[in-house]
């Protein structure tokens, strides 16, 4: 057991762990088999030992140590209470990165990693190499999970992953410097956080503080915009890209508008390298005082609650905006899932039920952790006094959970997520006009997928949970 750093690439590091694994479990496959002939040939009557059973966990927490060791922990319980040992291998930093380590080893039919942390958009790409858990759960454990989620992770009628963790895109703001301009609450709508991160703004700067923003988010071109713009997007009725059809939906007016607002943002309230940020990025600027507002994950509070951040007494957090069909944050999280090709599949299926469980989920969250996946933990008043922040969680959870259209693009979702982050980041750069830039990534997703574009003024909200006012 135990994180291992990869290397950089992380490919080749989890190559060779790996190949020093099997080895390992050809030693002991060969060695049970020995068994199985002693015993048959009645040689001895001593019982030989049973060979000890090991399993890989591969996961997303590259750089986390705070998960790393959260992980751990629940790892080590299950070997004390199974006997089965884990080995732990982190996969490389980003999630296009992951997302490639993850299809090469289970395309090549690799019998490790065991069990896969399964990023939220990943099932239906991956669905193909994974074992259905239906018959290893029980039903009313299925059943205890926020049925979006369980949806979300079965494809074509098979469970292919349970949720571990459920996260969501959510406003962080400063309550001290709310009071001290006059609000007695965060921004309800867009226009209302425009206006306030300005008024904010102009007076920090006044006061000798040149570099403060009002408000920092995800601008780089890569999956955390896609996840960032197809909240303005969806909250402005626009839809979510894809319809569930296969079919392009994003050259319509709300869509448009939505670009052309946050395009507004940058170099007025927001840096003008916002275009180049990604999470890290705009937590330093938050955890440093310079901002007033964040968009940022619901696993980012505790982080932001760090004993050692400056500012870790002076902010909440909060749905985000609204815009005018609604509020809407994209859905994040993962699960786990079992390799259809794992030697181990009855072991591993054990692991994700454990990790996965209630009972591991109630540990987790009887310390800052991050927001459980089953409902019945958000009413438990220890997890409540360790986490806050889980109200306003499932607040934002239950007002419009946005799904990206990974389900619907299928393996195609990648190439559709980076046509459309890199649209959206020549809109907010100013290297095209929103509306030329809808109209392109029309053309482009009608080419890639092969279906044609719908062709309406607003599109039908896709996400988890319809906005409601």
């Amino acid at each position: 057991m135990g994180w291992r750093a990869p290397g950089e690439s992380g490919v080749q590091h989890i190559c060779e762990v790996l190949a020093q694994f099997l080895g390992t479990a050809r030693r002991v496959a060969l060695g049970a088999s020995c068994v199985l002939v002693v015993f048959a040939q009645a040689c001895n009557n001593t019982p030989s030992p049973t060979p000890t059973i090991s399993l890989v966990l591969i996961d997303q927490s590259w750089g986390d140590m705070e998960r790393q060791h959260r992980l751990n922990e629940d790892v080590g319980l299950f070997t004390t209470q199974s006997g089965i040992q884990v080995q732990v291998l982190s996969g490389p930093e980003t999630a296009t990165a992951q997302l490639i380590t993850w299809q090469k080893l289970l395309q090549s039919r690799a019998a490790a990693p065991d069990v896969y942390a399964i990023d939220v958009i990943w099932p239906g790409i991956l669905a193909d190499n994974l074992l259905d858990l239906t018959p290893y759960v029980p039903p009313q454990e299925i059943a205890g999970h926020f049925p979006e989620l369980i949806a979300n992770n079965t494809v074509n009628g098979r469970l292919v992953a349970l949720p571990y963790n459920v996260n969501e895109g959510l406003l962080y703001y400063r309550i001290d410097l709310l009071r001290e301009y006059g609000y007695r609450a965060p921004p309800k709508t867009w226009h209302e956080l425009e206006a306030m991160a300005s008024r904010i703004q102009i007076g920090q700067r006044a006061k000798g503080n040149k570099d403060f923003w009002g408000f920092v988010w995800q601008g780089d071109p890569s999956e955390q915009l896609t996840c960032n713009a197809l909240e303005w997007q969806v909250s402005e009725g626009g839809g979510s890209i894809l319809n569930e059809n296969g079919s392009s939906t994003v050259n319509n007016p709300k869509t448009i508008r939505a670009w052309e607002r946050a395009a507004r943002w940058v170099g007025s309230i927001s840096p003008p390298g916002v275009i180049a940020y990604r999470e890290w990025d705009a937590m330093n600027m938050w955890q440093a005082g310079k901002a007033a507002f964040m968009r940022n994950w619901a696993t980012a509070y505790s982080l932001a609650h760090d004993q050692n951040s400056p500012t870790r007494d002076r902010f909440d957090v909060a749905p985000l905006p609204r815009g005018a069909f609604g509020v809407a944050a994209t859905l994040g999280g993962k699960g786990y899932g079992v390799s259809r090709h794992s030697l181990h599949p009855q072991e591993a299926a054990m692991l994700v039920r454990f990790l996965c469980g209630r009972e591991q989920q109630l540990r987790r969250c009887r310390n800052s952790a991050e927001p459980p996946t089953i409902p019945e933990l958000y009413n438990d008043p220890q997890v409540l006094a360790s986490n806050p922040e889980f109200p306003r969680v499932l607040e934002a959870f239950r007002k419009g959970a946005a799904l990206r259209p990974s389900r619907w693009a299928g393996n195609l979702y990648p190439d559709v997520s980076r046509a459309y982050f890199e649209t959206v980041n020549a809109v907010l750069s100013g290297k095209k006009p929103a509306a030329q830039a809808a109209a392109d990534l029309e053309g482009e997703l009608v080419r890639m997928l092969k279906t044609p574009a719908t062709k309406t003024k607003a599109t039908a909200y896709q996400g988890a949970a319809a906005p409601r006012p």
